[in-house]
């Protein structure tokens, strides 16, 4: 993602960098959002009271999946699974009003329903 002129953070809109400015964003964190996008997510995070730590790790893990599939649980609870490239699976459950990851495993894995969201519209 190199340009971030309509990037959408968390339901905001965003139409230009300088409207980050009411947020509390940088200079500096903004140029970097232009320049140096993925420094610049790094930044963002820490000016909105984020941890960087979290997101400098999932775009590092992301950034190298080339497939992700995601299936219901297995057991029949309220859970899903993310697998990664077919090959790691990523397990969460529900615990009240959000999800808990539950723990991972490695192995061969079937490719997914890319309509698992669509009777959600």
């Amino acid at each position: 993602m190199n340009n971030f002129e309509d990037f959408d953070f968390e339901g905001y809109e965003v139409k230009k960098l300088k409207d980050f400015k009411d947020k509390r964003v940088s200079l500096l964190t903004r140029l970097l959002l232009r320049f140096w996008p993925q420094k610049g997510l790094s930044y963002l995070t820490k000016d909105l009271g984020m941890d960087p730590e979290i997101m400098e790790k999932a775009n590092d893990l992301f950034s190298r999946v080339k497939r992700i599939d995601i299936f219901p649980s297995v057991s029949g609870g309220r859970g899903f699974q993310i697998i990664l490239d077919k090959s790691t699976a990523l397990y969460f459950y529900q615990d009240g009003d959000h999800f808990v990851f539950d723990g991972s495993e490695v192995g061969e894995y079937e490719g997914g329903d890319v309509t698992i969201f669509d009777h959600l519209k």
